[in-house]
């Protein structure tokens, strides 16, 4: 539902003509809502600008004569479905490859094409079962799912980068392959230190609500009008922490002078730095700490978040066709994202990809 529509839509920024093609019932994405911009889904509008609509029913003889003539004018196909879903119609890696040897065919599944090849892929689903939510939440509350589908996002920035790799390998060989990614083998390894200590270092994480397994001061904490996240990650700039809040030798105390010491002394360091830091407001410490090198900020409403890459410049926001979305994250300095077409209506482009495919 995600994974795959955020990977096109990012190679559709980066140049690709993509025809997306939906059966006669259409993307699920648009009927997800509220919320809505002029009664579209902005899920849907979130993840499938640079693209053109065609509908194509499979079970229909015409229209699957023209889905596997699209399929063998293809670069690159991208397919959302589970594994082996698309073999009776002829539209599989193998099937496509004998008619189009060149292309890169990239399969997006939620476990895989071994054991849980018959297993439905949702990324609350792929939370839970990684063990990211045993993770997220109060130590002594529930487990919860991470704030986005963080999975899907992760898989579809994979399934990106492994296209763009066949494609240069192409380059030279003249021949495309199959890129296969699931979202339970992202998950895994977009949860780095967490699945490395299962697996290098035999240690199962836990919930430490806000916390960080390995540094301290790394969480948020009080200020005079509330609470401000810092993030010191090593002992550099622990100590310019401690210059700007007034207490140096805290950084001098041997039961506090390196990251270890930190961590495994963090219940007596807490109180110590909350009593600096609830004498002055939240702004002022980001002022003062961010000037020096310490990273740290207020949590912010996502409203916020977007205000702010305002002020700083990064102009998170573009509009093709007047349709406001997020710009792509990526910076270019000759071939920059572009933006050429808003998230089209189903079946848009239906009849100029029908008069394209029909042409010789």
């Amino acid at each position: 539902m995600l994974a795959g529509p955020y990977a096109t839509m990012l190679l559709g920024d980066l140049g690709a003509e993509v025809v997306k093609v939906e059966s006669p019932g259409g993307d699920d994405t648009r009927t997800w809502m509220p919320p809505v911009r002029e009664d579209v889904s902005t899920y849907y509008l979130g993840i499938n600008r640079n693209k053109r609509s065609v509908v194509l029913d499979l079970k229909d003889a015409a229209d699957l004569t023209l889905a596997r003539e699209l399929a063998a004018r293809a670069d690159v196909m991208i397919e959302n479905f589970k594994p082996g879903g698309l073999t009776r119609f002829g539209l599989d890696y193998t099937a496509v490859s004998e008619r189009n040897p060149g292309v890169v065919y990239a399969s997006i599944s939620g476990f895989g094409t071994a054991g849980g090849a018959g297993l439905p892929g949702y990324d609350l689903i792929v939370q839970a079962v990684s063990g990211l939510m045993s993770l997220t939440g109060d130590p002594d509350g529930s487990p919860y799912r991470a704030g986005i589908s963080v999975f899907d996002v992760m898989t579809g920035l994979h399934a990106v980068a492994g296209v763009l790799a066949a494609l240069y390998e192409r380059a030279e060989s003249g021949v495309g392959q199959h890129v296969e990614v699931n979202l339970l083998a992202s998950a895994l390894s977009g949860m780095v230190n967490h699945s490395s200590a299962v697996v290098a270092g035999g240690v199962v994480p836990y919930r430490m609500g806000n916390a960080h397994p390995s540094l301290f001061p790394y969480e948020p904490l009080p200020a005079k009008d509330g609470e401000l996240v810092i993030a010191a990650g090593n002992d550099g700039q622990f100590r310019k922490l401690c210059d700007v809040l007034g207490v140096p030798e805290l950084a001098e105390d041997p039961r506090f002078a390196r990251t270890a010491d930190r961590t495994a002394n963090r219940e007596e360091l807490r109180p110590l730095l909350v009593e600096r830091l609830e004498t002055r407001s939240r702004a002022e410490w980001f002022r003062e700490l961010n000037a020096v090198g310490v990273s740290c900020g207020p949590i912010n409403t996502v409203g916020e978040g977007v205000e702010l890459a305002v002020d700083l410049g990064l102009d998170p926001v573009v509009s093709p066709g007047g349709v406001p979305s997020v710009r792509n994250p990526i910076t270019l300095s000759r071939t920059s994202p572009s933006y050429r077409l808003p998230p089209p209506g189903l079946n848009e482009h239906g009849d100029e990809i029908r008069a394209w495919l029909g042409e010789a």
